[in-house]
């Protein structure tokens, strides 16, 4: 069995938050102690459900992933009730990566030991930045110091994998005040750090005061010069960058995410969550009162299902995979056309190419899903 095949992750979507930044799209509810519990009960329905389709047909979890949202803003106990829920009702390998996201300015030092305690052994912190004066602008509540706090109990209570999230080119934000970002994050010790490029999602807040010249939108060039000084500072901290968005200490890189990447499969909980299992991919409903009628009423709250063909499936490999700093196999891209369009992208300066591999030059990986959908 190869390892795509083999290796199985777990997504579970917390859809709740204390606060929207301005730039989040992602499907959330405002956290509130009665739907929080609703929810709570609602998942334990679905993860029953779910396991009377058979749809891991026995298969081992090699990583469980808790996102949101921000799943801390569930109460540490009913997270860690989840976990063991899961965990009794799926095999799980006994070195499983099992992560779930945080805000560090809403957890302490019990709730992380509640959690560490329960299972969970990876933790990702949204950081956001390292500077008071950006947070404003993103509409993120908080402080900075908060994050050292953060990361520091965690330590105490035994994670010693820790993520920590950042944006750059964010409103007002300069390259010093990035490169300040960057130091200032590297003095945590984190095992693994994300980087993404602020972008303008539609049916923001962000969006709003773009449209209404409330707010600058990204410079594409200081992103740009933003993201090189990253990926330099970060490897003289000994860091390897091995996906766009993506850096990590060795032996650290983020397993659930790699089988996303790598065509890898995964099973979502919760609503809005995404699944990819046996060659088809299917969704849940992004809303909670509807998600919850539908376990309520013993039926999976799935919205759509889709079967991929044997190209659609070539072609998700390649989008997917490109965002991997190692490439994808040239004989993944078959037929002399592409052969041509490898030669023309080379050309761009957007792909670099040899016998064995095709990759995003540091140009390409800004523009990585439009090279792979014109390479197919």
């Amino acid at each position: 069995m190869s390892r795509s095949e083999a290796d199985i992750g777990l997504y579970v979507h917390i859809p709740f938050c204390r606060h929207r930044c301005h730039f989040c799209a992602f499907y959330l509810e405002i956290a509130q102690p009665d739907r929080m519990a609703a929810f709570h009960t609602a998942l334990t329905r679905e993860i029953s459900l779910v396991y009377r389709q058979a749809f891991l047909h026995g298969r081992t979890l090699q990583s469980i992933y808790f996102g949101g949202g921000t799943p801390t803003a569930l109460p540490a106990d009913q997270l860690a009730s989840l976990l063991r829920l899961i965990r009794a009702t799926w095999p799980t390998s006994a070195t499983a990566e099992i992560t779930v996201e945080a805000h560090p300015s809403f957890v302490n030092q019990h709730d992380l030991a509640v959690l560490a305690d329960a299972g969970f052994n990876r933790i990702s912190f949204g950081a956001e930045s390292m500077a008071d004066k950006d947070f404003p602008a993103m509409g993120r509540v908080g402080q900075v110091h908060d994050t050292g706090i953060a990361v520091h109990a965690a330590r105490r209570v035994g994670f010693s994998n820790i993520n920590l999230d950042l944006m750059y080119g964010l409103p007002g934000q300069s390259l010093r005040d990035w490169t300040h970002t960057v130091e200032s994050l590297l003095t945590l010790s984190p095992s693994h750090i994300s980087c993404y490029a602020l972008t303008i999602e539609e049916d923001t807040r962000l969006a709003q005061d773009v449209a209404r010249n409330l707010t600058v939108p990204p410079d594409e060039q200081l992103q740009l010069d933003m993201e090189a000084v990253t990926e330099q500072f970060l490897a003289e901290a000994g860091f390897s960058r091995y996906e766009i968005s993506n850096y990590a200490k060795l032996d650290y890189a983020c397993r659930h995410n790699l089988l996303y990447w790598s065509g890898g499969e995964y099973l979502g909980l919760g609503p809005s969550a995404q699944s990819y299992l046996q060659g088809s991919r299917f969704g849940n409903i992004a809303d909670l009162e509807a998600y919850t009628a539908c376990v309520n009423d013993d039926r999976l709250p799935m919205t759509d299902r889709t079967v991929l063909s044997t190209a659609e499936r070539q072609r998700d490999a390649l989008v997917f995979g490109l965002r991997l700093l190692r490439g994808v196999p040239r004989t993944s891209i078959t037929a002399a056309e592409r052969d041509r369009q490898i030669d023309e992208l080379v050309a761009k300066g957007l792909l670099d190419a040899d016998h064995d591999r095709v990759r995003l030059t540091s140009f390409g990986r800004r523009y990585a899903d439009t090279v792979a959908e014109q390479l197919f």
